[in-house]
C-alpha cells in the first residue's frame, strides 16, 4: 500500500487549494452541512451562490468525464478534492443527488436525448433533483414499493406516495421508482421514471426533523402524467437502474474523514472547565478522545487501502462495505460524548445564550442519527457485511 499521492494528484491539490484560498466566503466555517439540512431561503441562496461560483471555475463534478462538463479527475484527484474541501471548511454544494446519483446513472443508462436534455443542467444546479425511492411500507426494502404507473397513450399515469424524500420541496425533477407490472416478483416489474416535480397532481409535504429543519418530505402522486420518453432503461427492468443509483449513493456516503471532528472534540474538552481545570485534564476524557482519533485514522487508512486497490485495477474489497457503517456509527459516538462533556450545557440550542461554541454540538448530535439511516440503515449494513463479506448465514 502506497501512502504517497502522485505528483499529478499533488499538482491538482495545489491548484484547488490556491483557488479556495482566494475565493472562500467569510461565512464558510460553520456552513458545511448536508443539503437536506439547509434552513431558510437565505441559507439556501448562500449555498446556491457558492455552488454557482464553484461551477463557473470548473470545480463542480470533478469526477465527471470531460465530455459531460466534468474534469475527468482520477481517483486520487477525487480524494484530494474531498480532503481540501473538508480541511478548509468550505460550504456544501447543492444538487448533491443530481451530481452524485442522477448524472452518473444517466451516463450509464440514459438515451442520447436524455443525456443532452438533463445532464448539462445538473452540474450548474439550474435544475435540482430529488430521489423518489422510499415509501411508508418500503423503506429499507425498496423493492416492495407500491407506487403504480399505468400506460395511457404516450404517458404513464402515476399514483402513490413517497416518503423521506430529501429536498423535494426545492426539487425541479425526481428519479421515481414505480411499479409497472403488479403481478411480477417484487424485484421485477419496476420502472425508473424522470418526473417533473411541477407536474399537476404532485403534492409535497415537509417532515420537520428534530433539528428543526424541513429537508425531508412526503410526496403524493395523484394521476400524474409522465411522458414515456422519460423512462430510463427498459420498462419493468428499472431495478437494475435503481441499483446503479444506489451504488453511487453508498459510495458517496462512505469514506468521510472524521479526524477534523475529533480535533473539534478535543478543542471542546480544552474549553470546558471542570474543578478549576479543563475537561482535557481528565485522563478518561483524553483516552476516550484518543480512541476516537485511532478509529478515525484506521478508517482513513482503510479507505486509502480501497483507493490503492482501485488504482491497481483490482475490484473493490470489503473496505467499501464497512466504511459507511463504521463512519456513521463513529460520528454518532463522537457527538454523544460531546453531550457527556457539556453536561447541562448540552441542552442549549444553536446560538442560545451561554451555549459553548454557539451550541453546535447539540445540533451535530441530533443530526448524526440521520446518517445511520440514510443510504441504508446500520442494521441493513450489518446484514450486508455479515452475509456478503464475512459469509455468515442469515439470522
Amino acid at each position: 500500500m502506497d501512502f504517497n499521492y502522485s505528483e499529478e494528484a499533488e499538482a491538482f491539490r495545489r491548484d484547488f487549494r490556491q483557488w479556495l484560498e482566494a475565493n472562500m466566503p467569510a461565512r464558510a466555517a460553520s456552513e458545511r452541512r448536508p443539503e437536506f439540512m439547509l434552513g431558510d431561503s437565505s441559507d439556501w441562496d448562500f449555498h446556491l451562490e457558492w455552488h454557482k461560483k464553484m461551477y463557473a471555475a470548473g470545480w463542480v463534478g470533478v469526477s465527471w468525464p470531460r465530455e459531460y462538463g466534468g474534469r475527468g479527475a482520477t481517483l486520487e484527484q477525487q480524494v484530494v478534492y474531498a480532503e481540501e474541501l473538508a480541511s478548509c471548511g468550505a460550504p456544501s454544494l447543492v444538487n448533491g443527488i443530481g451530481i452524485g446519483l442522477v448524472g452518473p446513472t444517466l451516463m450509464q443508462w440514459g438515451t442520447e436525448e436524455q443525456k443532452q436534455r438533463y445532464i448539462p443542467k445538473i452540474l450548474s444546479a439550474d435544475e435540482i433533483w430529488c430521489q423518489g425511492y422510499s415509501e411508508p411500507n418500503a423503506g429499507s426494502d425498496v423493492a416492495s414499493l407500491q407506487t403504480r404507473a399505468v400506460e395511457e397513450g404516450d404517458d404513464f399515469i402515476v399514483n402513490g406516495q413517497k416518503v423521506w424524500t430529501s429536498g423535494a420541496h426545492r426539487a425541479d425533477w425526481c428519479i421515481l421508482l414505480t411499479r409497472t407490472d403488479p403481478d411480477a416478483p417484487k424485484h421485477k416489474g419496476i420502472s425508473y421514471l424522470l418526473t417533473d416535480m411541477r407536474s399537476p397532481g404532485i403534492t409535497v409535504r415537509p417532515l420537520v426533523q428534530i433539528t428543526g429543519e424541513r429537508g425531508f418530505n412526503e410526496v403524493f402522486f395523484e394521476d400524474v402524467r409522465v411522458p414515456k420518453r422519460n423512462l430510463v432503461g427498459p420498462k419493468n427492468q428499472g431495478w437494475q437502474v435503481a441499483v446503479t443509483t444506489l451504488m453511487f449513493e453508498r459510495t458517496g456516503m462512505a469514506g468521510r474523514d472524521l479526524s477534523g471532528q475529533v480535533a473539534e472534540l478535543a478543542a471542546l474538552a480544552k474549553l470546558l472547565n471542570r474543578r478549576d481545570d479543563s475537561a482535557w485534564s481528565d485522563s478518561y476524557v483524553r483516552q476516550t478522545i484518543g480512541a476516537f482519533a485511532c478509529e478515525a485514522a484506521a478508517l482513513r487508512y482503510s479507505n486509502l487501502r480501497q483507493l490503492t486497490r482501485r488504482l491497481k485495477g483490482l475490484p473493490p474489497g470489503p473496505e467499501g462495505s464497512t466504511s459507511k457503517l463504521a463512519t456513521s456509527e463513529l460520528n454518532l459516538r463522537i457527538t454523544k460524548f460531546a453531550m457527556e462533556l457539556l453536561g447541562a450545557y448540552a441542552q442549549l440550542e444553536s446560538n442560545a445564550r451561554f451555549a459553548p461554541e454557539t451550541g453546535k454540538w447539540l445540533y451535530k448530535m441530533i443530526a448524526a442519527r440521520a446518517l445511520t439511516i440514510a443510504g441504508g440503515t446500520s442494521e441493513i449494513q450489518h446484514n450486508i457485511v455479515g452475509e456478503r463479506v464475512l459469509g455468515l448465514p442469515k439470522g
